[in-house]
């Protein structure tokens, strides 16, 4: 591999699951596990969190699973918006595949997706909000 100094901190923090009901399967992870809605930005998304882990719900419309399953994708928190950049330039000199390029999300996230050597779907992601509250602000 590259340089390890040279890589921004990466963390694990969300997986991405495709589901066939949506408030069903709301119900169960609000109300069986525990995990409060931090965004559900229409009816066919949401976003769950523990407080530091984090869940994404995609409603499937009925589709057939692809080749991934029912996991959409999973992510890589970085500390700095920038870092996506970084990331995605030094992917892109590996020949790694990117799936779609950097971009601003509604909710003022940033990411590139990406896939790894087995087509695994991977999100690298600045979350404003998620740096925020592991700074103290």
């Amino acid at each position: 591999m590259k340089d390890e100094k040279s890589l921004p901190q990466l963390s694990l923090r969300h997986l991405a699951l495709r589901v066939s009901d949506l408030p069903r399967a709301r119900a169960f992870y609000e109300g069986l596990l525990g995990m409060k809605t931090v965004w559900a930005p229409d009816s066919h998304n949401i976003y769950l969190s523990f407080g530091t882990d984090n869940l994404a719900l995609h409603q499937t419309d009925g589709e057939a699973p692809d080749d991934n399953g029912r996991m959409d994708h999973f992510g890589f928190v970085v500390t700095h918006k920038t870092d996506v950049d970084q990331m995605a330039a030094k992917m892109q000199q590996a020949g790694v595949p990117i799936l779609k390029g950097v971009r601003e999300h509604r909710d003022g996230s940033y990411s590139f997706y990406m896939a790894d050597p087995d087509g695994n779907v991977i999100q690298i992601l600045y979350e404003p909000r998620r740096v925020e509250r592991t700074d103290g602000q």
